[in-house]
């Protein structure tokens, strides 16, 4: 009697956890910053909690605009003061969740912040890398919107 009860209320249940993910997990924002210094290098970072080489970015702040959370990231990770902001494009990121988007910007010229970065609890290492000489474990992702600024690709959707 309950195992039918259960079934039949099953549909229903799914309903009510979907409805509620929506509220308690909404939409999730975040940026990506692409640079590129005067030889062409392009600017990345390794993290402390994940492995590879990443372009710099992170989170939308509440309050915060795209533009000023990715010129706050490129500080914050990388000590770079970005000048020229352009947005390249935004994707949909299925790997974190259903409902993450990301923004990638492109910065047209740069600065070093001061102090001078140091590594640090979240970012380890910090670099430019030649596009035939990117790191072998940088992530397929990173490689991919790489390819779409430099190549002037037409941007895929998903991250």
């Amino acid at each position: 009697m309950i195992d039918d009860l259960l079934r039949r209320l099953k549909p229903f249940i799914r309903l009510a956890i979907g409805f509620l993910a929506r509220i308690i997990r909404p939409m999730t924002l975040g940026v990506r910053v692409l640079v590129r210094d005067e030889d062409g290098r392009i600017f990345l970072i390794r993290h402390s909690y994940l492995p590879g080489w990443y372009l710099p970015g992170g989170g939308v702040d509440a309050g915060e605009t795209l533009a000023t959370a990715a010129l706050r990231e490129l500080r914050e990770e990388g000590g770079l003061i970005g000048e020229g902001l352009k947005l390249f494009a935004i994707y949909h990121n299925v790997r974190t969740s259903s409902r993450d988007h990301v923004a990638l910007y492109c910065v047209d010229r740069f600065s070093i912040a001061m102090p001078a970065w140091q590594p640090n609890a979240e970012i380890r290492e910090i670099g430019f890398f030649p596009l035939d000489a990117l790191p072998a474990d940088t992530s397929d992702a990173t490689r991919q919107r790489i390819r779409e600024v430099t190549e002037g690709l037409v941007p895929a959707e998903k991250w």
